[in-house]
This record gives structure tokens, C-alpha cells and sequence, in this order.
């Protein structure tokens, strides 16, 4: 049970004490891990920028959908389900020697199966639904043409595109690890989900049922509906099984791990575990950098 205080905010002099100490602590940390955090900061700012960008450019319907998005995550971190993107993180404790090889890639396998099996269970739900015929078919035309745009990408191209999508992802649960109540969670992967689907980028477990509905979609949909694709010919050509194994999910793979297990759980094993595999050895002036790092 929390302490109801530990929620108060901190008075003028208090907030005064606690600058003291952060500040000290990064004057005093280790040159490598000062300048890794500064790498950190100008990839956070920049990607900031982005968010503008695309709020200027693209218009309010991306940057909403975006951030409705959010509740797939939402509910991943608040109910404690288990999704592959964020799993690739376990290369942090992989690092830290508390689980084999063995024992991490058998539970990225798992993990990958069963996300593919909940994608496609509820893709099949809501073919049966008849949802996506709704409101004249709208809902089945954004769904094959958001697969259409997904499956245009280079090999390399959906590489990169995943890299970025979970970067944002694994910053956005990694920043819920900060919280102590449901909002503080809930909030975190808010606006980084939002980029991520505001930009484009590509997660592997969203496609694994965007992609098969939109599909599915293409090849189920009535006449009336099919008149409203621009290429229908086209369209089909490129809506395929095989397009979406080679061209997306594979690629998307290695980038979500790359964003994530890399670029997210290693940098921060690089920066505040590397030494001993456990934390920093504090000595002297160390215990001011221990308490910045709690605070900071």
C-alpha cells in the first residue's frame, strides 16, 4: 500500500534540495554514460519534431487515430498480457545474466505464436461480425487499402519502418514502469503510440491482423464495394500470403527487434547496469549519482 504523502507535490524548498541532487548527479556521472544520455535526449527531442511534422501535415485523423491506437497497448500493460515488441526487451536481463539464451528465444517464440494466434482469432471474429461491411463498406476499404500501402514497402524500407515503431513502443512501456497507478500507465504509451501510428512506422503484432483482415477483406467483399478501389486488379496482385510473410512481417520482425530489444532494453543495460551486471559500485561521490538516478 503507498504512502498517501509519497503523492504530495514537493514544496519551493524541497523542489530546491532536489534539484541540488540531480544536477550534482550529472555533472558527476561517467563520461560514456553522460554522453549515451545525451544521445537519448537528442533522439527524444527530434522525434518530438516528427510528432509536429506530422500533426502539420497529415491532419487530425492520424494524429487521433494514433492516439486511440494507444488503448491496444493500454490494455496489454494494465491487464498484463504478453506482446511480442515489448518482449524483445528481455534481451536486458539476457545482459544481465538471469536468463540463458535458450530460455529468452523460447519465450520469444511463444510469445510471437500466440500473438499470432490472438490476431487471427479476432480477425475471424470480426469478419463474422460482418463489421467491416458497416456504413457501405467503409470500414473494409480503409482496411484494404491501409494493407495495400503496407505491402508497397522495400524489404529494407519495413526494416527500418519497425525500428522506429518500437523504439516508440518500448520507450512508451518502459516509461509505464515509472508509474504507480493506472492513469500514470495508461498515460506513458499514450503519445509515443501515437507517433508511431501517426508516422506510418510498422509493428509486427498490429499486422499480424491488419494485414490478414485486409486480405481476407479484398478477397470477401461484395461488388458495390469493390467498385470503390481505385485498381481493383492491382490491389489484388499485391494483397497475397506471401507478400505479407516476405515483404512485411519478417522485415518488420527484425526491426521491432532492433527498436526495441537494441536501441531500448540494451542502451539502458549500457548505460546503468553494464558495470557488474548488477549496477555501479558506489564509492565516494557515487552516492550522490545513486540518488540522482532514483530522482532524475
Amino acid at each position: 500500500m503507498h504512502d498517501p504523502s509519497s503523492f504530495e507535490a514537493l514544496n519551493p524548498q524541497q523542489m530546491c534540495h532536489k534539484a541540488v541532487v540531480i544536477m550534482a548527479g550529472k555533472a558527476l556521472r561517467p563520461a560514456p554514460n553522460a554522453f549515451m544520455l545525451a544521445v537519448m535526449a537528442g533522439v527524444f527531442i527530434g522525434l518530438g519534431f516528427v510528432y509536429c511534422a506530422v500533426a502539420n501535415t497529415a491532419g487530425a485523423g492520424k494524429i487521433v487515430g494514433g492516439l486511440v491506437f494507444s488503448l491496444g497497448l493500454m490494455l496489454v500493460i494494465v491487464l498484463g498480457a504478453d506482446l511480442f515488441t515489448s518482449t524483445t526487451m528481455t534481451l536486458l536481463p539476457r545482459a544481465c545474466r538471469k536468463i540463458t539464451w535458450g530460455q529468452m528465444f523460447s519465450n520469444w517464440g511463444i510469445v510471437y505464436a500466440g500473438n499470432f494466434v490472438g490476431s487471427l482469432f479476432l480477425a475471424a471474429l470480426i469478419l463474422l461480425s460482418g463489421h467491416p461491411w458497416a456504413s457501405g463498406g467503409d470500414i473494409a476499404v480503409f482496411y484494404i487499402n491501409t494493407t495495400e500501402n503496407k505491402l508497397t514497402h522495400t524489404f529494407i524500407e519495413a526494416i527500418f519502418l519497425g525500428t522506429m515503431c518500437n523504439l516508440l513502443v518500448c520507450l512508451g512501456v518502459w516509461m509505464s514502469y515509472a508509474g504507480r497507478s493506472l492513469i500514470d500507465k495508461m498515460a506513458a504509451c499514450l503519445f509515443p503510440v501515437g507517433l508511431f501510428i501517426a508516422c506510418g512506422f510498422e509493428h509486427s503484432v498490429a499486422n499480424m491482423f491488419m494485414i490478414p483482415i485486409g486480405i481476407l477483406c479484398n478477397d470477401m467483399m461484395p461488388p458495390a464495394v469493390a467498385a470503390r478501389l481505385t485498381d481493383p486488379e492491382h490491389t489484388a496482385t499485391v494483397l497475397t500470403w506471401s507478400n505479407f510473410i516476405f515483404k512485411n512481417l519478417i522485415p518488420v520482425t527484425l526491426g521491432n527487434i532492433l527498436g526495441g530489444g537494441v536501441f531500448v532494453g540494451m542502451f539502458h543495460w549500457l548505460i546503468y547496469l553494464r558495470s557488474g551486471h548488477g549496477g555501479h559500485k558506489h564509492t565516494g561521490r557515487a552516492a550522490v549519482q545513486k540518488q540522482a538516478r532514483s530522482t532524475d
